[in-house]
């Protein structure tokens, strides 16, 4: 029996964790020693898949359907650094695809010298694309940008061949301009062609609130070194980067010209989509007087968001909730595994907030949204 019993399900999101040759091993000789260096957290980065025991590796995969529950997190977990664990791992989880992001490369996005970043995403994609390449199940995540629109069709031109996808960029805007400026067009006209989404993820835009913010005058908050892990007051802005990239994209017109176009917003929570989306219609009809190129638009952006982006909730978000107020079939499950945000058992907090809801919008939630979304075969 798996985790997933006889559900079907999806996973639009997990991890590996890097190890420390995870760029350099991947790179060319004359850059390695100008990448910065991959290490975050104190879960035995410093640990080798192919160090652990073989009763060690024995006793994770005994834990069968209990591997969420009971299994260590990040290095530790089975198939975590290890690509034929992971395979292993997904047997025993059950899921039939699984989106797969690094872990600690979202720095790279800030490398200001532009000819480093794209060869460190290079190097990225290619150490992503040797991971997930025995097993079809694994949907290995690219890295690029928008900041240089010809390079940045080459890098994903590159990424794309490797048999990556979806593609993480950084919600900004791109080389000082919008996401929508017409110099971006064949980079989402590429992967419009291709079928491949693109994603903004935790990481995309800042993960922690600004210090200032932070100055009350008392003792702050323990960080835990690890990747990704935020503290209250970050939960509370660490979707906006994401809600500002997308919103301006509708509204310049991306996805009503690129009708074919997907993307989605991963591990920044979804209940703040539902209200987006109202202001989005609204500003649409109040501005469409004053700005002609909304009057042309053909669908609402509620509806251009229905039908091409997809977003994740978090697993103490009420998923039911979010179906009842907006479309069904803009969330999409997902395990964080192997990190510890994820939980212990996010399937079953998940199901629960759905026990109400229709048969079909269960299996839309756990699979047949991201089987869409990703364009894999029913």
């Amino acid at each position: 029996m798996t985790y997933v019993k006889d559900r079907r399900v999806i996973d639009a999101d997990s991890h590996l964790m890097e190890w420390p040759g995870f760029l350099t091993d991947y790179a060319p000789t004359t850059i390695r020693a100008d990448l910065p260096t991959i290490a975050g957290g104190s879960s035995g980065f410093q640990t080798k898949a192919h160090e652990r025991t073989a009763e060690a590796h024995a006793a994770l995969v005994a834990l069968g359907d209990d591997l969420v529950r009971k299994g260590p997190k990040w290095h530790e977990a089975l198939g975590a650094i290890d690509p034929n664990e992971r395979t292993e791992a997904l047997d025993l989880l059950g899921f039939e695809h699984q989106v797969v992001f690094s872990s600690l490369c979202a720095p790279l996005f800030g490398i200001a010298d532009s000819s480093l970043r794209y060869a460190a995403y290079r190097a990225h994609n290619r150490a992503m694309a040797e991971f997930c390449a025995n097993d079809k199940r694994l949907h290995g995540v690219a890295l690029c940008d928008l900041d240089e629109p010809d390079r940045s069709l080459a890098e994903l031109d590159f990424a794309l061949d490797l048999g990556l996808g979806p593609v993480w960029l950084p919600a900004r805007a791109p080389g000082g301009m919008s996401p929508g400026h017409n110099r971006c067009d064949p980079f989402w006209a590429r992967l419009a062609d291709r079928g491949i989404p693109f994603v903004l993820h935790v990481g995309s835009g800042p993960l922690q609130i600004e210090d200032a913010w932070r100055n009350n005058g008392r003792a702050p908050p323990i960080r835990k070194p690890v990747a990704e892990v935020i503290n209250s007051k970050d939960l509370m802005v660490v979707y906006q980067p994401a809600e500002r990239f997308l919103s301006v994209l509708m509204l310049d017109g991306v996805l009503e010209r690129h009708p074919k176009l997907r993307g989605g917003a991963i591990e920044m929570g979804a209940g703040w989509v539902p209200d987006m989306l109202r202001r989005l219609d609204h500003a649409a009809d109040i501005w469409s007087r004053s700005e002609p190129e909304l009057r042309e638009m053909k669908r609402r952006p509620s509806q251009q968001a229905a039908d091409q982006l997809r977003f994740t909730p978090y697993p103490f978000e009420d998923v039911g909730l979010l179906c009842r107020v907006s479309d069904p079939s803009l969330y999409l499950f997902s395990s964080d595994y192997p990190h510890a945000e994820g939980g212990r058992d996010p399937l079953g907090r998940f199901a629960k907030s759905l026990a109400d809801a229709s048969e079909a919008v269960n299996a839309g939630f756990f699979a047949e949204n991201a089987r869409r979304w990703l364009g894999v075969p029913a």
